[in-house]
Formats: C-alpha cells, sequence, structure tokens
C-alpha cells in the first residue's frame, strides 16, 4: 500500500489533511527542524540528509511536483525572510552569504517529499505513516477495521462519500490494491464511505 502514496496525490493529501494523525507522526519521528516564525521548518540539505538522498533528487521531485508541494507548505525565502533567516541560523545551516532565495519545507511538506521519494528511509517513512493513520481509524472507530463503511457513525475523521466522490473512489482503488487477496471487499464497495489512506 506505501507504493499507492508515490502515485497517488489524493491519498497523499489525506493523510496530510488528517488533523489526528499529524501530532502523531511528528512525534514518532526523529527530526531536529528549525524554528522559524513559529514554525517547524527544514533546508533542502536538511530534507536531502534526513531521507538519505542527494539535493539534486530532492530539486527533481521540487520541480516535477511544484504546485502539491507548494499547497503543502513548501517556501522560498527571499529578501528580509531570507536575510533574518540567515542572521537567526547562520551557523546552523550552510547557507552562502551570497544566497538569493532559500527553499524551506514545513513539517507537511516534508511528509509530502517523502511520500514522494524511493529512498529506503523514504519507505520506512511511509510505512510508519500508514501505521499511524490505520491505529487512529482503529481509535476512533473502536476496533480493528480496515475500511469505514457508512455504518460507523463514531468516526469523526471520516468524509461524506457524496461530498468528495474523487477521493472516496481515490481511497476505493487504494484499498483494493491493499486487500487483492479479500474477494469479499469488492462485494462492499458501495459500503465505503471514505478513509484517510
Amino acid at each position: 500500500m506505501a507504493t499507492y502514496l508515490t502515485t497517488s496525490e489524493i491519498s497523499r493529501q489525506n493523510i496530510l489533511n488528517n488533523p489526528v494523525a499529524l501530532p502523531r507522526i511528528r512525534e514518532a519521528l526523529d527530526i531536529k527542524p528549525l524554528e522559524f516564525n513559529g514554525q517547524f521548518v527544514l533546508t533542502k540539505q536538511m530534507v536531502a540528509d534526513y531521507y538519505e538522498v542527494d539535493v539534486r533528487t530532492i530539486e527533481r521531485q521540487l520541480v516535477a511536483n511544484e504546485e502539491e508541494l507548494f499547497s503543502n507548505g513548501y517556501k522560498v525565502l527571499t529578501g528580509n525572510l531570507l536575510k533574518e533567516f540567515k542572521l537567526q541560523y547562520q551557523t546552523d545551516i550552510d547557507v552562502g552569504q551570497k544566497t538569493k532565495a532559500l527553499g524551506i519545507f514545513d513539517f507537511r511538506s516534508f511528509l509530502n517529499i517523502g511520500m514522494l521519494l524511493t529512498s529506503e528511509k523514504a519507505k520506512w517513512l511511509r510505512s510508519m505513516m500508514l501505521d499511524i493513520v490505520i491505529a487512529v481509524i482503529n481509535e476512533k472507530t473502536g476496533g480493528g477495521t480496515k475500511y469505514i463503511n457508512r455504518r460507523d457513525r463514531n468516526c469523526d475523521i471520516c468524509f461524506s462519500g457524496r461530498e468528495l466522490p474523487q477521493e472516496a473512489d481515490g481511497c476505493y482503488q487504494g484499498l483494493c490494491g491493499w486487500t487483492q487477496d479479500l474477494q469479499v471487499f469488492h462485494h462492499h464497495r458501495h459500503d465505503i464511505q471514505s478513509c484517510v489512506l
């Protein structure tokens, strides 16, 4: 199932928009971000180091998925913000004085790029995130469910299938890949309301 996160923007957004799972994912990660303007941020080099990839790999993903990453919190600092950032972290980051722009990732965009990369560390992150999301679903629904159906009234992290038909169908496709061995699942397709995978 973790591979669906590398190919499905809807699946990535479902995790990134989960207000219950994100804090738990942050707690489970061993990252040392910088704090800037009340937000935790990481530079491209820090992200590359964490995911054990080259900075050029991060830059390629930024070009290929620019809109998605910017919408999830990636920013390019220029002007006064860049000057302020460099003054605050000059000894902690390796950025030259002549740098005119610096890309920074907030936590959401950091997770987002991790769902796009294929390094072993990124694979581990996707697996860990899915484990946490499933645990959150199980906790909210009161049991060991693999999917949420319309009879689950206790789940406040679900979306209505009528409100988000594309997301629900995307979720169904993801769950089908995850549960290929369960033929029974296909007979209950219309019971699926939505999920956070």
